[in-house]
């Protein structure tokens, strides 16, 4: 076994798959497509925000044809299928002030690997822009796809060319990996990449960064539910403690009422000037 640094974070997931055979392999496998680059952008944005607000690709690329972006997401969110649609769309967006028509230059392909799950548990899902016909059949007009892949469901009926990559990214996450496991090169050499031994000084601090903002943001959440809870009980609690004052109004003053059900005097007040409820 060989200790790794986990695919989780974007600086170790950035670091093995920027390399242009890694990620033309990786783009080949789930897309199909024969990808001719020299380089892999990283952090890449638009100069122009496209809609107003600024997007960063985690890896980009493109060659004469095609633009490809992969993004890594760990953390789970409840918009991130519209958020990667968005970032798509942004991608697609920024040709059209270069087009001469509404048909942009490149196909635009966006790959998406959710390394923690998703509430559908499904290895993979698929936005196609293409248009279709009443019988589902594609026109072929339209190329651009976002798909979205989620190692942790890879199942038998998983594409055989993605098997390899899904399972080594998904067995990244425990940093602990088998690599007599995996037989395809470019496989290998992500694991290769990704071994703690070879790790630097700055990849060592940007992943402590990225634990602790992820830390950070389960204890907000965790704070925002207790708190949420909380709120909740104090409000069935008034409300049950309205009910009993309510009944008690014909049968005791305002001071003992509160007294006995922690209202304060003016809520008992308001409540005997609006009277019993029905």
């Amino acid at each position: 076994m060989q200790a790794v640094a986990s695919l989780r974070y974007g600086v170790i997931f950035k670091k093995a798959f920027s390399q242009p055979d890694v990620f033309t392999a990786f783009v080949k496998a789930i897309l199909g497509i024969d990808l001719i680059i020299d380089h892999v952008e990283t952090e890449k944005s638009f100069p122009n925000a496209i809609g107003n607000i600024a997007n960063h690709f985690d890896l980009f690329a493109e060659d004469k044809v095609n633009r490809i972006i992969v993004d890594i997401q760990h953390r789970r969110h409840a918009d991130h299928y519209h958020r990667f649609l968005h970032y798509h769309c942004a991608a697609l967006l920024e040709q059209a002030v270069q087009a001469k028509d509404y048909r942009p230059a490149l196909a635009v392909y966006t790959i998406v690997v959710l390394t923690s799950g998703d509430k559908h548990a499904r290895d993979m899902a698929m936005i196609d822009f293409d248009p279709k016909d009443r019988h589902g059949v594609g026109l072929g007009e339209i190329p651009h796809k976002i798909i979205y892949l989620c190692p942790k469901y890879l199942n038998d009926e998983t594409p055989e060319a993605w098997r390899e990559w899904m399972l080594a990214i998904n067995d990244s996450l425990d940093e602990e990996v088998d690599e007599s496991a995996y037989h395809n090169q470019c496989v290998q050499k992500v694991l290769r990449s990704i071994r703690k031994a070879t790790l630097s000084p700055e990849d060592h601090a940007r992943m402590k960064d990225e634990y602790s903002e992820d830390e950070l943001r389960k204890e907000e959440r965790e704070k925002a539910l207790q708190e949420g809870i909380q709120q909740g009980m104090e409000k069935g609690m008034e409300k049950q403690a309205l009910g009993i004052a309510a009944n008690l109004l014909d049968l005791l003053d305002d001071q003992t009422i509160a007294q006995k059900t922690g209202l304060s005097l003016e809520q008992v007040a308001q409540l005997r000037h609006l009277g019993k409820p029905r």
